[in-house]
């Protein structure tokens, strides 16, 4: 290890230690380190390029990146501690009214619409924010692609089934959304309760970027009911606030059954 790599690493390290002795650890890969900054890693390289973009081109709110570590080709980002509570835990609070969970979602949909005007850098693409890998749990626990049109990545998911043959092995809502034309957005990847941050009643940020990329235009809606929550009308609300892709979901959910996370076969 290079000597400067070796100062990093011994740096960083203190840092973790400390905070994690002064404030307590945040998660499995979360320490805050001071009042107002966290670090997180090991990260995929795919969760900063998507940090990044949605800084630069939207007002979504997400943590200000402060600096990035590298510690033997691992990431750590250090970035801005939010302070505020999860959606998923005031969800139930009585003190949130039917109609401020409509306006909350509403502020879910519009950052949504702001992240589906980002402009692919090329039209069919699955990628990071970046064009290259990325990461998700609903295909598996690393990094895979990218994907240079939609056939590809629908023959991914289906474990390369030829798409004849579809309807028999999974069922025809396969069949029939994998043999469409869909159009490319930039998609957080992982849009529930857990990771919009709720500050006075608003949103101040939306965080865990780290299945963030360019997608099929469906990925947003079906993904937001890939982890399943006991909030019933979280998912009315949000199906009622954004573009729905029922016949994706179905698809979706029958993949979801009978073939998840094909990335774990190679």
């Amino acid at each position: 290890m290079p000597i400067s790599e070796r100062i990093t690493s011994l740096f960083l390290r203190a840092r973790l230690w400390l905070g994690e002795k002064r404030f307590g650890s945040l998660g499995p890969s979360v320490v805050k380190v001071s009042e107002t900054r966290i670090i997180k890693g090991p990260c995929e390289s795919a969760e900063l390029e998507g940090l990044k973009h949605v800084a630069q081109y939207t007002s979504t709110p997400v943590p200000k990146v402060y600096r990035t570590y590298y510690v033997s080709g691992r990431l750590f980002i250090e970035m801005e501690y939010i302070q505020g509570v999860t959606l998923q835990a005031i969800w139930a609070s009585l003190n949130l009214s039917s109609t401020k969970k409509q306006a909350i979602v509403k502020q879910v949909a519009t950052y949504i619409d702001q992240l589906r005007l980002l402009e692919p850098p090329q039209k069919g693409v699955v990628a990071s924010a970046g064009l290259g890998q990325y990461l998700d749990y609903r295909i598996g626990y690393n990094p895979f692609g990218p994907f240079f049109n939609n056939e590809e990545f629908h023959s991914f998911l289906r474990g390369h089934i030829p798409l004849e043959d579809c309807t028999q092995v999974y069922s025809e809502s396969v069949t029939q959304c994998h043999s469409r034309q869909y159009r490319t957005f930039f998609a957080h990847g992982d849009l529930c309760p857990r990771n919009i941050i709720i500050r006075n009643g608003d949103i101040v940020a939306i965080v865990d970027w780290q299945f963030a990329g360019w997608y099929p235009e469906y990925w947003e809606y079906t993904k937001a009911h890939f982890a399943l929550f006991d909030m019933p009308d979280w998912y009315a609300e949000f199906q009622n606030a954004v573009l729905r892709y029922d016949d994706e979901l179905v698809a979706e959910r029958a993949l979801w059954e009978q073939f998840d996370q094909p990335g774990m076969l190679r």
